[in-house]
């Protein structure tokens, strides 16, 4: 099992960040380790090119993102932890894989739609050609798995139609030169919510920081946060069906479920009846004992600039060594003459 993930180098982490998507990397990291397979974390720093961007900005959230992932429980030392910027093999990747990708399956991502939006002549090409350049991170490194969520799976079919066709084309069915991934669906994340708004997700763009919960955010910050979180008048329900229609308790629940890895009936048997008075305090505190340890390694680690630079030294060392051989071999399938 070789597990490749990546996650755009994005500022102003928050809760949802961590519980959707860096949580996740740490047990596949330590399910991997057992099963004998490996883990490649990306930071997706080529990818943050398709969109505007602020230079200097780019490299400060790179090196948090690292501090928080590292922080969270992500080991250098078990997983390869890099960011592309370090190693060209993906650029190069892309645009041998950019004779295989077919304009009709671009033109059909969701994503790009999306993103575009009615500007399709202004955004730029890397916008439209990303999930080329997504394809080329897995298959770079022969992925078996590759952690999908619902706004992932269709760029993994893409990757797999990509590697697929390349095969055909240019390989035998005795010796393929990419290894089809396979998805990969970790166990469902919770779906964190504004402490605003129950209806929207918790966001780092969000114009309140008391939206959401940071991972910069000490102690007293958090139980202020969640105190003044919106809520309704009524108290918890008994049962999960009770938290139909009220977004903020459910949100607040959900939350206290993730934190205490106890299953949200249980959470209701404990608490059904309390008043939000008393149960947003409890809350608190288990943000505060979860997230304690890990925001006081993140602020740690965020100021030490020459460690961050160099575990994305050693990492992206590692990832250039095991991605040569399917880089080489992708030059000779298409007869391109290296010397």
């Amino acid at each position: 099992m070789r597990i490749v993930s990546g996650i755009q180098p994005t500022g102003n982490l928050h809760l949802g960040n961590y519980l959707g998507a860096i949580r996740n990397w740490v047990r596949m990291q330590d399910d991997a380790e057992a099963a004998g397979g490996q883990c490649l974390y990306f930071l997706a720093d080529l990818h943050a090119l398709s969109l505007p961007l602020v230079p200097a900005e780019l490299t400060s959230h790179t090196r948090e993102m690292v501090a928080a992932l590292v922080a969270c429980g992500i080991d250098p030392e078990r997983s390869i932890l890099f960011n592309q910027a370090q190693v060209p093999h993906h650029a190069e990747m892309q645009w041998l894989l950019n004779g295989t990708a077919r304009m009709g399956w671009l033109n059909r991502m969701t994503q790009w739609k999306d993103k575009a939006g009615k500007n399709r002549e202004g955004s730029s090409v890397a916008l439209f050609t990303y999930p080329v350049l997504q394809a080329a991170d897995v298959l770079l490194y022969q992925a078996t798995h590759v952690p999908v969520g619902e706004d992932q799976k269709q760029h993994l079919e893409l990757a797999r139609d990509i590697a697929q066709k390349f095969n055909n084309d240019f390989a035998s069915e005795a010796e393929p030169i990419f290894t089809l991934p396979a998805p990969f669906i970790p166990p469902e994340a919770a779906r964190i919510m504004s402490l605003r708004d129950g209806t929207a997700k918790m966001s780092k763009s969000d114009p309140s920081d008391m939206a959401r919960i940071n991972l910069t955010d000490d102690a007293d910050t958090i139980m202020q946060k969640v105190k003044k979180a919106k809520t309704d008048p009524e108290p918890l329900p008994s049962e999960k069906a009770g938290l139909e229609g009220r977004a903020e308790a459910k949100n607040l629940v959900s939350i206290y479920s993730a934190m205490t890895g106890e299953s949200v009936d249980a959470v209701l048997a404990q608490h059904g009846g309390e008043g939000f008075g008393k149960f947003k305090p409890a809350l608190g505190e288990a943000l505060i004992a979860h997230l304690a340890p890990i925001n006081a390694r993140f602020v740690e680690l965020r100021q030490d600039t020459a460690a961050l630079d160099a575990i994305l030294r050693k990492g992206s060392e590692k990832a250039r060594e095991l991605s040569v051989p399917t880089l080489n071999a992708a030059y000779r399938a298409l007869g391109l003459v290296r010397g």
